[in-house]
């Protein structure tokens, strides 16, 4: 049976749906004023996995992710580029997408966006101010009452007094206390036309909390079986969720709350200012490219390298993005594909008898356990290869499919560089520029050396045989001879 960790509980519990066979999954989305990056990466696949298994276990799943598409930083970005934020949201929507595709993340079955509901927000609002949770302040901005609602903390472990001692925000004149926020922000003259809706309260626009509580409400219900997010929205956006949809309507928002572990680059929490920030498009992009484009080509073997990366490692836990982990990551899943590429699979379904399959689902249905998984796939990996079995290899693609993996022809696999080989990762240190499409030797140049080579053999001419072999090394490129005269190659 299914158990999952709920961050409010701090404990495993049997999930057990509102509905039988049904499960709802929101998740919090992206505020789309920029480009994704690798954190963002992690929460996108992490929940795609949480989605893709509650799937496999027969539930009829409605999975949600929002998109904030209203927000002070879209304001500034759409101020500073001239563009009306329309444009800079769908271009930035566009871009998100891309990197889902990429990712091999499926998408959602419903992307709400918060400007189509503002009606639901301002209607929650009303309820908060009719029960005295909501006040509206001498500035024009509506705030939630945190002291009038006694449950606030519960998420976050701590006390109204304790979040008040570490209270860093200078108190505004109109809050009553400094916890209060903010669930309708009056309109600025300086600010856009489109950035404002009429309300009881005047012209403005919805507070970033607030806006989930609506979607989520009007998509899902309450209690909704599963409310899920990256590590930096526990407190305060999930908290102040909670505190509006239940100070609103009275229950329980959720029954269970997921929140996937930090992404950190080099031992560092990933910022701007410390220059380790670092977009998807950027890590799993073709060099070159301009950003002009919300969509770019992707290069399939480190898009994938990526994406196990991530699962690889159980979502709850801490995450180190370095070199190291990069190089071990792609060696890892070059393995997998090796093993395909050795073995050819049969198309199979999921023989979940097998021992491999059952401890693929012990693993997953223990909170789902991405690395226990992982694990039962190169046990399964090294099946295939000890025996040659086709029927043993097509139960190694089938099962790395219910994680997303393993979905690529191996011969086109390996024939993607990847700049994250220990060659590559030693030549970007030495300073060498990374190597783009247009620079990488040519698949009709590589073919045409093979088939010199091959001749060289046949003449028993073995050093001029050997010397192809150095010089494709040399471009980076690995062959090896099948039986029957077959020489596949891959780059490195």
């Amino acid at each position: 049976m299914l158990q999952i960790y709920d961050s409010l509980s701090r404990a495993k519990h049997p999930f057990t749906p509102v509905r039988a066979g049904q499960a709802g999954l929101y998740v919090c989305g992206m505020t789309v004023y920029d480009y994704c990056h690798l954190g963002h990466a992690r929460m996108l696949v992490s929940f795609d996995i949480v989605q893709r298994w509650l799937r496999q276990c027969g539930l009829n799943v409605t999975y949600v992710r929002n998109i904030t598409d209203i927000d002070d930083k879209i304001i500034r970005r759409a101020v500073e580029s001239g563009r009306r934020i329309g444009a800079v949201t769908a271009f930035f929507i566009d871009a998100m997408h891309a990197d889902e595709r990429a990712l091999g993340v499926q998408a959602p079955d419903h992307e709400p966006r918060a400007t189509e509901y503002v009606g639901e927000m301002l209607d929650i609002i009303a309820r908060l101010e009719q029960r005295g949770l909501a006040y509206h302040a001498d500035d024009g901005d509506v705030n939630f009452a945190v002291r009038e609602f006694p449950e606030y903390g519960k998420l976050s472990g701590k006390s109204i007094d304790d979040l008040r001692a570490g209270e860093r925000v200078a108190i505004a004149s109109s809050k009553r206390d400094p916890l209060d926020f903010v669930l309708w922000k009056s309109a600025k003259e300086h600010e856009p036309a489109d950035t404002r809706w009429d309300s009881p309260y005047g012209w403005g626009r919805p507070g970033w909390h607030i806006e989930c509580s609506a979607m989520s409400k009007s998509l899902l219900g309450t209690p909704l079986d599963i409310h899920g997010g990256g590590p930096d929205l526990k407190f305060p956006h999930h908290e102040n969720e909670i505190a509006q949809t239940e100070g609103a309507f009275g229950g329980t928002l959720a029954n269970t709350w997921m929140h996937c572990g930090p992404l950190m680059v080099d031992s560092d929490k990933m910022s701007k200012s410390l220059g380790n920030f670092r977009t998807i498009r950027q890590t799993i992009g073709l060099p070159g490219q301009s950003d002009e484009s919300p969509t770019y080509q992707v290069n399939p073997r480190e898009a994938e390298m990526l994406r196990f990366f991530i699962v690889r490692n159980h979502y709850r836990s801490p995450q180190n993005y370095a070199p190291d982990n990069l190089v071990d990551a792609q060696l890892s899943l070059d393995r997998l594909y090796q093993t395909l590429q050795n073995v050819p699979p049969a198309e199979t379904e999921i023989d979940w008898s097998i021992p491999a399959a059952g401890a693929l689902r012990e693993a997953m249905n223990d909170d789902f356990n991405t690395a226990g998984a992982v694990a039962a796939l190169f046990d399964l990996a090294g099946q295939a290869n000890r025996s040659g079995d086709p029927a043993i290899s097509g139960q190694l693609k089938a099962l790395a499919g219910v994680l997303g993996l393993l979905r690529q022809d191996p011969v086109a696999y390996f024939q993607s560089p990847t700049r994250y080989s220990r060659r590559a990762i030693e030549e970007a240190a030495a300073g060498a520029a990374p190597a783009s499409a247009a620079s990488l030797v040519a698949e009709a140049e590589i073919e045409r050396l093979i088939d010199e080579r091959a001749s060289a053999k046949k003449d028993r001419n073995f050093s001029r045989a050997d010397e192809i072999r150095g010089q494709l090394k040399a471009l980076g490129i690995e062959l090896d001879d099948k039986p029957g005269g077959i020489t596949q190659w891959r780059r490195h």
